[in-house]
Parts: C-alpha cells; structure tokens; sequence
C-alpha cells in the first residue's frame, strides 16, 4: 500500500480542510489553531490527529516535529479571513492581516512538497494586490511555482455559492486547479451535473415545526438523491439539528419574504429593521444557499420561518452527518461557517496527489 502525504493543517478550525484531505488519501498529522471550541470538535472527528492550541506564532519547529514528524508532505490552511475580508476595516496593522506571514515562516522551516493556502477573493486586490504580491514573491525565493485561482464551491458539488481563493504552491511543474464537475443547466454540458440546491441538501432533514428538536434525532425519512445518501453515509444519527426560537415579531417578518427574496420584498415599515446588505434573506429551494457565515441571523429556510439550523448549514457546507459540533451553539455556527467545504478541499486534494 502507497504511503500517505503527510499533512500539516494551519489555522485548521474544526476541520473542513483536513477532512476533505483525510477522504482523498492523506494523512493529516498535526491541526493548530487558538480556538479551544473548534480543536474539540476537530479532535473528536479526527481522533488521529495531533493538535495544538495555541497562536501560531509562538509554534515553534521542534514542537511541530514532535507531534507531526520531520518529513510533511502538504500544509494547508489560510489565515482566518475577518481580518482581510471585504466587509472589514482594512487596517493593515491589524494582527490579522499579518498572520499569513507565520504561514509563510512556517512554510520555509517546513519545507513541504506542496501547499494550499486559502482566503477570501478579497485578499486579491486588498490594499492594490500588495498582500498576494507579498504571498508570490516570497513563496518563489522558497522554490515553490505557485499558481492561484478563485473557485466557487458550488461548481464541486457544495450546495452553496461561496468563492474562495487558493494558492497552491508545488516543486516542480505548475498545479492546474480541478476542472468543475457541477454547473447551474448541465443540459449545455453533457459531462457535467446540475448544481446541488438547497432543497437538494435538506428536504430529508426533520422541518422542526412542531419542536426546538433535540441533540440526537433519528432520519424521519428516507433520503430522496445522491447527496442527501452522501450525507447521511455511516450514520444512523441527526446531531446539531435544534431549531432557533424566534420572537413572535421576527417570525412574522419572515413569513413575509419570498422563497429566495430578502429585505427589499418587505413592507417598507420592516424593510430596514436591520441593515445588512443580506438581511432578511431567505433560501431558495432550486438554487445553491449564499454562502454561509458565522451568524446565524440573517439567511432563512427556504421553506420553514426560522433560521437554519447548525446541521443544515452543516450540510449546505458538505459536512457529512456524522460529522459532530461541539461547545454552544454560537460555537457550532462559527465553525461550520468558518471551515472550508470539505467537497471543494476534496477536488483540490484529489488533484494535488497527481503533484505528489
């Protein structure tokens, strides 16, 4: 049998990057991040993998070869995004916005055969392309042919329109990035399918009517295509699907918003109630979700008045149903919207084995 890459996940959170790793035949050794919550739920669905919690900049090369070897193959992660996101002050002094150069420090002492660093589109043309600039130039004096693309996850399969940028740097040659396998009218493309949609990812899952729900539930019914099976492989167990229980005012603001409509579909009385370009948003029940962030108040069901639950966004990443959240529930909702689809890091870990 092949021996493994060896993986190393920086900036891991609960996951996702590792997990679509882990499916495509590698061994993640080592998770670190500071977030105490997200390495629980990331060391409970990889319970062989080392982590550490701490700021990756007190991460020193000794520690990472006692708990992951001297010999890694792959690093992957991206530094989290709020500090670099659009929707942010663009302060670049803020600590945030200089945590990719410990992924570059890292990188350098590591030396791996390849690399995957992810962040938002943003991060392009933030501050006049100055920090990609920074990210090319030093990742070539490395060695590394670095080749950068945004991909949207819904052309992998993910039932979620969210784009992403990935810089995958490799030795020798230069890393194409997957060919999509999903489009939105897979008639005008015969060897592609159909877009997953939000009805596609949920219609299986317990509606929660009529209760908040609980922490364990069974399947209510059976699975209706090829995602939700995919979703529910090995698992005989709902986690994570608990309702949000609204004040009887919201739910009657959300009553008035169409299947896919937002804020501007209100009576002009409600329709500035919160002032969020996505405010008041609700799914629609033939198109992928947008893409899910950390909240967990402004998007909708397609079809019931409530949020969706942590599970839902859980599935809308592509996050398998034994996949398990812990700590509360503002913890749950910050890790699912926090983690790379583990679909889209699948395609991208599937490819780079062809690299390796």
């Amino acid at each position: 049998m092949p021996i493994k890459p060896v993986v190393l996940d920086l900036f891991s959170g609960c996951g996702g990057l590792s997990y679509g790793f882990h499916k495509s035949n590698y061994d993640v050794k080592l998770a670190i991040d500071n977030n105490q919550k997200a390495l629980e739920t990331y060391k409970y669905n990889h319970q062989n993998t080392n982590i550490i919690c701490d700021d990756i900049v007190n991460i020193s090369h000794k520690e990472i070869i006692r708990n992951a070897g001297n010999e890694i193959d792959v690093i992957i992660g991206g530094p989290p995004c709020q500090g670099l996101s659009l929707a942010g002050l663009r302060n670049f002094d803020d600590p945030r916005n200089r945590l990719f150069r410990s992924y570059l420090k890292i990188t350098n002492m590591v030396k791996p055969r390849a690399f995957v660093f992810e962040n938002v589109p943003g991060l392009l043309s933030l501050y006049k392309g100055k920090i990609k600039e920074i990210l090319l130039e030093e990742f070539h004096k490395m060695g590394y042919n670095v080749s950068y693309t945004i991909l949207n996850a819904a052309d992998y399969g993910v039932p979620q329109f969210r784009r992403r940028v990935f810089f995958v740097g490799i030795q020798d040659g230069n890393f194409l990035f997957p060919n999509p396998t999903h489009v939105a009218d897979s008639t005008l493309f015969s060897d592609l399918q159909n877009y997953v949609t939000c009805k596609d990812a949920l219609s299986d899952l317990p509606s929660l009517v009529d209760s908040e729900g609980t922490e364990k539930q069974c399947y209510s019914q059976l699975f209706s295509n090829k995602y939700q099976e995919l979703m529910r492989r090995n698992s005989d167990i709902i986690h994570n699907h608990i309702a949000t229980l609204h004040q009887e005012h919201v739910v009657k603001i959300i009553k008035m918003v169409p299947e896919g409509g937002n804020y501007k579909n209100l009576p002009e009385e409600f329709r500035y109630t919160r002032k969020f370009n996505v405010a008041w948003s609700r799914y629609h029940s033939k198109k992928p979700a947008a893409t899910i962030d950390t909240g967990h108040r402004h998007h909708f069901h397609y079809e019931y008045n409530r949020v969706p639950t942590v599970r839902e966004n859980a599935r809308l990443q592509s996050f398998p149903d034994k996949f398990v959240f812990l700590g509360n529930k503002t913890d749950q909702y910050k890790q699912v919207g926090n983690a790379v689809p583990p679909l889209l890091a699948e395609a991208i870990a599937k490819q780079l084995l062809n690299y390796l």
